[in-house]
């Protein structure tokens, strides 16, 4: 049986900055990108990332709003593996300013160069339904 919680999944989320969103492209396969989680990290089944509309992730999720999000914590320092978390969700697009303030950090100005008021700007929100993980050790599945 295992022991990890959620919020021992939200710790290792902390320092996982990337992961690749999984959608079902225009063909029905399945379409891969990386992401960043843009230091909103206080993970309570929600995960919010930063695009613009224009893009095929943003299409694949009108079209299917069924995703999954791949993280991959850093090994230790002894060597341990680090742990591999899978979050499978639904998105939905956010198009709400006041939202965008919310989950806004300045280093995603590097991206978005006129920051919450760039054109074009949405905000995706997965909501988690199921996390899977496994450090080398354990593995385990959370319902949301």
């Amino acid at each position: 049986m295992s022991s990890t919680t959620l919020p021992d999944i939200a710790r290792k989320l902390k320092k996982i900055d990337f992961c690749m969103m999984s959608t079902h492209g225009a063909s029905g396969a399945i379409t891969n990108r990386p992401m960043s989680s843009n230091g909103d990290v206080d993970y309570d089944g929600d995960s919010w990332f930063f695009s613009y509309e224009d893009t095929n992730k943003v299409a694949d999720i009108t079209r299917d709003p069924q995703v999954s999000l791949s993280f991959t914590e850093p090994p230790s320092l002894l060597g341990k593996p680090g742990m591999f978390i899978s979050i499978e969700g639904e998105a939905r697009i956010i198009r709400d300013n006041a939202e965008f303030e919310r989950h806004w950090v300045p280093d995603l100005e590097r991206w978005f160069a006129q920051g919450a008021e760039t054109p074009g700007l949405v905000l995706i929100n997965v909501r988690g339904t199921r996390v899977q993980y496994w450090d080398g050790e354990e593995n385990g599945t959370i319902p949301l």
